[in-house]
């Protein structure tokens, strides 16, 4: 597949970081036409002729709106004759809820969600950082998918900020073997904190290693929702001793009054990706572009080793 048989289409939600992926494929980004009526359903239009041609969507699924853009764009693509369907999910919606408890009746619709993106039927679907790889399995085996690892980024990240007598933290033993895997990338070394749920959105987080006392502590996870279990572990970390704390985690959800927690929690910075949509810098927020790793997914997957050598700069 070359590149000029690609088209790069993304969810309204995503537009900004697709731009940037096609700037480094160094396509055109196709934006989609849109336009609501009266009564609120949603009116979309390709913009260029698909049919024979690579389709790759760009999209989180935040919210249900999101979630059933990115619906519409796949079948669209097939209606349209696409050659393949494509689709990189930056943020992926419900990711937390990936199994239901014994008995509850609930959905887990980190499951039921992916299931429909999967019965959409994309050639292949990609997804950065998830909250478990459980979803990964969600589809009978007939489509291709991908689980993209920030870690490269994060590693290039945390040195730029100069740090010295560093160590990573976990607000839990689940993401531990993760913050273990970053801490051997960047030499230092790791711990968990004790983190109890009680209840859909509160958490306790007990004590921390001493292994944190006289150093900077960062605070590692794969997402900031309300920020409660963040900021908890932070505590902890002064607690025993830690100079000072920074967070960081890919996907800043930033829910509620997350931002103010963190401000009055002593926090130096939050640090993530541009995953979730419209999270953007500030005084307190640094956030770096996950649109290397998608452009990188795109063109090991679609485009051949000697189109890349002739059509794309390293």
């Amino acid at each position: 597949m070359k590149a000029h048989n690609l088209v790069l289409v993304a969810n309204e939600a995503s537009t900004p970081l697709a731009r940037k992926v096609a700037d480094l494929l160094g396509v055109e980004f196709s934006e989609m036409i849109r336009k609501r009526f009266a009564d609120g359903e949603r009116y979309h239009a390709f913009p260029t002729r698909i049919a024979e041609k690579a389709l790759v969507i760009i999209g989180a699924t935040h919210n249900d709106s999101s979630h059933q853009e990115v619906l519409d764009l796949i079948q669209g693509g097939r209606y349209w004759n696409a050659a393949s369907i494509n689709v990189v999910i930056p943020f992926l919606g419900y990711s937390t809820m990936e199994r239901a408890k014994p008995d509850s009746l609930e959905i887990p619709k980190g499951i039921t969600r992916t299931r429909q993106i999967f019965r959409a039927r994309p050639d292949f679907v990609a997804f950065i950082d998830l909250h478990s790889e459980a979803v990964l399995h969600a589809h009978t085996g007939e489509i291709r998918t991908k689980h993209i690892w920030t870690d490269r980024l994060v590693v290039e990240k945390v040195r730029s900020l100069g740090l010295e007598n560093f160590v990573l933290v976990s607000p839990d033993y689940g993401f531990s073997k993760r913050v273990a895997r970053l801490a051997s990338l960047l030499n230092c070394p790791h711990t968990a904190a004790d983190k109890d749920r009680y209840d859909t959105d509160e958490t306790i987080v007990g004590q921390i290693s001493s292994v944190v006392k006289d150093r900077t502590a960062i605070v590692c996870d794969d997402m900031i929702r309300t920020g409660g279990s963040i900021v908890q572990t932070a505590n902890r970390c002064f607690d025993a001793g830690a100079r000072e704390v920074y967070v960081l985690a890919t996907h800043l959800v930033l829910a509620g009054d997350a931002r103010h927690k963190f401000e009055q929690g002593r926090i130096v910075r939050v640090i993530g990706s541009d995953s979730y949509p419209a999270v953007e810098p500030d005084h307190l927020v640094d956030v770096y572009s996950v649109a290397p790793l998608i452009k990188k997914a795109i063109k090991s997957h679609l485009i051949s080793p000697v189109d890349q050598a002739r059509e794309f700069s390293s």
